[in-house]
């Protein structure tokens, strides 16, 4: 919605149209039942040659876009803020209230008869709300980073995998992060360390303990493909040396591709890695046993 808070707000020409541009972003966007990020919105402006990629460009930005959404020219809810979200718990009116809810919500692990245990791990949190509507229909679990992995995630994920390996399962994890000297050596730091608590560790039979990671995003086939705009690759990373040898000295950040491709990736991702005969017996067995719930609920006075 439009609403404008400061209805005589000055927006100059060339703010004006920086502003129709937003618009017909956010259109787009909006279009495939998706929001974005300052940074998302960012990026699309660079590749489509709006603006230059440039933290002054950036900042510039989130000054425009908040004089445009106060003068209701944006949309209030086109852009959304994945850091700064209210929490309070839920309440109900009644037993059937929260009965029904629940037979909304109710689900299976999707992921269960599955050979493989799967989950989906990226770099920054700013994509994680984009993400999760491609992992939610498969049950796989999303990790957010946010670059190196601390030790206490780290190990975290590790009991985690604890299970599955018992179970025969082997452990996979695809990746997605930016095509920048930290961003590549993030799929060998995981595997390494994840490596070290197997070895180090006497809850695990290290033979059984299967771990593969793929790094599903950023790669160089897509960077040709999609033309991200480039960022001159950090040359004071300790990692620098070997990726400018190899890649020349520019980077790619991971969310500057369309969520659109981003949710496409994750979801062939999945789809390759599980048995999809599984997945529908286990979507079936869901739904019967949430009818039960809601006809357990439309027995219940209110």
């Amino acid at each position: 919605m439009k609403i404008a808070y400061v209805p005589n707000l000055r927006l100059g020409g060339p703010n004006q149209s920086l502003l129709m541009a937003i618009n017909d972003i956010i259109d787009d966007y909006h279009n495939q039942g998706y929001k974005l990020s300052l940074r998302q919105l960012f990026y699309q402006l660079v590749v489509r040659e709006v603006i230059p990629n440039q933290q002054a460009e950036y900042s510039k930005l989130s000054t425009i876009l908040t004089k445009g959404r106060m003068a209701g020219v944006v949309d209030w809810e086109a852009i959304e803020d994945r850091l700064r979200e209210p929490f309070r718990h839920g309440a109900w009116e009644s037993p059937r209230e929260i009965i029904n809810a629940c037979a909304n919500q109710y689900r299976r692990d999707r992921m269960e008869n599955q050979s493989v245990y799967l989950e989906t791990w990226v770099e920054k949190d700013a994509l994680s709300a984009v993400l999760r509507r491609a992992v939610e229909p498969y049950g796989c679990r999303l990790m957010v980073n946010r670059g190196y992995s601390s030790t206490t995630a780290m190990h975290d994920a590790f009991k985690r995998f604890i299970e599955p390996w018992e179970q025969g399962q082997a452990v996979k994890i695809l990746y997605l992060g930016d095509h920048d000297p930290s961003g590549m050596d993030m799929v060998r730091d995981i595997s390494a360390r994840i490596e070290t608590f197997v070895r180090g560790s006497t809850e695990v039979n290290e033979s059984r303990a299967t771990f593969e990671i793929e790094r599903l995003a950023l790669t160089m086939d897509q960077i040709e493909e999609y033309s991200p705009p480039p960022n001159p690759a950090k040359v004071t990373d300790p990692r620098a040396e070997a990726y400018i040898a190899e890649f020349g000295p520019v980077s790619w950040e991971v969310d500057a591709l369309p969520p659109d491709v981003l949710n496409s990736l994750v979801e062939h991702g999945i789809q390759r890695m599980i048995d999809l005969d599984a997945f529908d017996a286990s979507l079936e067995q869901e739904r019967q046993e949430r009818q039960i719930l809601k006809d357990l609920a439309d027995g219940m006075e209110e």
